[in-house]
């Protein structure tokens, strides 16, 4: 008796020790994956706010050259049609003071003969002691014939000693030789005034770069910052590649690494940069980290002093042996009421029909206090009952399993794909108005389709799904999570009987789509 007992305080011991170990390998591992999540969760953040700021400075740049240049325009026609005698040069001054002052972005405004000297300018005394036939932009329009605008280098300007962006047209005599240049300063400054108006904390960076890649304009600014060489940076070499894209890039200015989002101007030559930086976008992902690991590893820790002051209460008494293969058995019958219990279904690897019904209470309360929409798409293998009497049940299983592998591929990350029931599939898609669900489901069902899985029993020739598509926002009191689920199984059941292989909505869904679209 005493052997026995002590074979089985041995193998209660054991248990009890592998119960702790698995109890705390799953507390870090919950620990790990919600702060991985809460990660994921913060860059694809940081990736909207980036995308929205340099979205802001592509419309700002384009509307600031648009306007310099649509002046340059007419101020060309005007110097070619009148040209610069005195009384045309008297009418060309006032002209563009008048330019320049309507203007904030303009610095100054000139005309510069074919030699390089100045003509006239929006200054109140023209200043005849310089010639600017070294400038880079005059230099491209005499040995460039065509009359299209020119944004050069930025240059420190001879007449203000301020930084400038150089905005230029050619002027061609009547004879189509080069008569000259029209420029338009633009101020550096007004640029850096506006890129001061972004939150982009403490090591962030904007930035303004020609498709040449000659820096223009850079927050944070440094002297040498305008006119500067970027072509070898990584930034300049990933935009030649993409032209819009989102990376994590060391910067070759300070060799911080940030996340830039880069898009270029639609109507001229530059492009247009927007980093955050990583340390800063993470760190308070880090400080919330810290906390909630030292918390786990607290409780994992108790947990360990727990499980050894009770395996060593068992090798003290004999007596506790026996409450302790109770409590062994108890634990046993927990651990197969929770895999019961599991969320997974075991085909197929998708959520089970109890985590879809608990999702969908959850998502339509959250969807009725935030008043959003809430899509639900039910799809259903088509001819599935032939399948497994034409290849049999094992291959139907691996149909499934193929079927629901591709509807897992692209389901959107964090909405819920799960077998509602046999070869019943729900995926339900909370904050998705039913336009964007029936493209999520048309998808799906082609990509289902390209599996090219052969189905001599189906009208095609291959597995084929239907799907059905219902979307609300639920009113309070009147709504219930059922009727999502019976308006896209209606919508399910046309499809079936409008030829299946397609994509239905449901009635009021299809109505609400009709008039969205129609406003």
């Amino acid at each position: 008796m005493k052997i026995k007992l002590l074979l089985q305080r041995q193998a209660v011991v054991v248990r009890l020790i592998l119960f702790v170990f698995v109890v705390c390998i799953f507390l870090i591992g919950i620990d790990s994956w919600r702060s991985w999540n809460a990660r994921a969760v913060k860059l694809a953040e940081m990736d909207a706010a980036t995308s929205n700021i340099a979205s802001a400075m592509v419309q700002q740049a384009d509307d600031t050259f648009k306007e310099a240049d649509t002046v340059l325009l007419g101020l060309v026609e005007r110097v070619e049609h009148d040209g610069v005698g005195s009384d045309a040069l008297a009418r060309l001054h006032t002209l563009l003071v008048m330019r320049a002052a309507e203007l904030p972005q303009i610095n100054g405004l000139f005309i510069y003969d074919e030699h390089g000297r100045p003509v006239a300018s929006s200054q109140p005394t023209l200043l005849r002691i310089f010639n600017y036939s070294d400038r880079e932009y005059f230099i491209f329009h005499r040995t460039h014939a065509d009359t299209w605008s020119h944004i050069g280098v930025p240059v420190i300007s001879r007449s203000m000693g301020q930084w400038v962006i150089p905005v230029s047209r050619r002027i061609n005599k009547a004879d189509g030789s080069f008569g000259g240049v029209v420029v338009a300063s633009l101020n550096v400054e007004f640029f850096s005034a506006f890129y001061d108006r972004f939150q982009i904390g403490k090591h962030g960076a904007v930035t303004l770069v020609s498709n040449d890649g000659v820096m223009m304009v850079r927050r944070p600014r440094e002297e040498s910052t305008p006119g500067k060489n970027m072509s070898k940076s990584e930034l300049f070499l990933l935009y030649k590649q993409q032209h819009v894209g989102t990376a994590f890039i060391k910067s070759s200015q300070d060799g911080i690494v940030r996340l830039n989002s880069f898009r270029p101007l639609e109507n001229y030559p530059l492009f247009v940069g927007a980093a955050l930086s990583k340390g800063e976008i993470l760190a308070d992902w880090w400080r919330d980290t810290f906390w909630h690991a030292g918390a786990a590893g607290l409780l994992t820790a108790l947990v360990g002093i727990f499980g050894w002051r009770l395996v060593r209460q068992i090798n003290l008494r004999t007596k506790a042996e026996v409450e302790l293969i109770h409590a062994r058995d108890a634990l046993e019958k927990l651990n197969q009421t929770l895999e019961k219990l599991a969320m997974q279904d075991g085909l197929t690897g998708l959520a089970n029909r109890r985590q879809f019904d608990l999702s969908l209470d959850s998502e339509f309360g959250l969807a009725i206090r935030q008043a959003s929409t809430l899509s639900l798409i039910m799809l259903d293998v088509d001819c599935f009952k032939q399948y497994n009497d034409i290849y049999g049940h094992a291959a139907g299983d691996e149909c499934l399993r193929a079927i629901s592998n591709m509807i897992r591929e692209l389901t959107p990350a964090g909405d819920l794909a799960a077998r509602y029931g046999g070869e019943e599939i729900a995926v339900l898609l909370p904050r998705t108005d039913v336009g964007n669900a029936a493209a999520i489901a048309e998808k799906i069902r082609d990509g289902i389709r390209n599996l090219e899985i052969k189905h001599s029993g189906s009208p095609s020739g291959f597995v084929t799904v239907s799907a059905g598509v219902d979307a609300r926002v639920p009113a309070p009191g009147m709504d219930q999570p059922k009727a999502l689920i019976e308006a896209a199984d209606k919508a399910l059941y046309a499809a079936k009987h409008s030829g299946r292989n397609r994509v239905c909505m449901s009635v009021r869904a299809e109505v609400e789509y009709g008039r969205f679209r129609a406003i």
